[in-house]
């Protein structure tokens, strides 16, 4: 009894095995991926911006660094930002 076997010959399932391998790695990879770039995202982390580190706080920035872009975007007011300025230093 002859078998009809697609037009692939005896290679097909081969090559059909390879193709799907490449496939599910593609796949999981792709996965492995999108979740590192999610969770990363959620960090706090900017693109750019130093690593966070435990000695100058909130994201690895200085306080006073933070307080001088609020008063430089107009968010507080110049007293404000003395009264906070001198509330941080007096605190070291």
């Amino acid at each position: 009894m002859m078998w009809y076997d697609g037009g692939w010959g005896r290679g097909g399932w081969f090559v059909m095995t390879v193709v799907m391998v490449l496939f599910f790695a593609l796949l999981i990879a792709g996965i492995v991926a999108l979740v590192h770039y999610l969770t990363s995202a959620h960090r706090g982390h900017q693109p750019g911006s130093p690593p966070p580190s435990g000695e100058h706080g909130w994201g690895g920035r200085r306080a006073e660094d933070l307080l001088a872009e609020r008063f430089a975007r107009g968010e507080i007011d110049e007293d404000e930002y003395k009264h906070r300025l001198a509330l941080l230093r007096e605190q070291r």
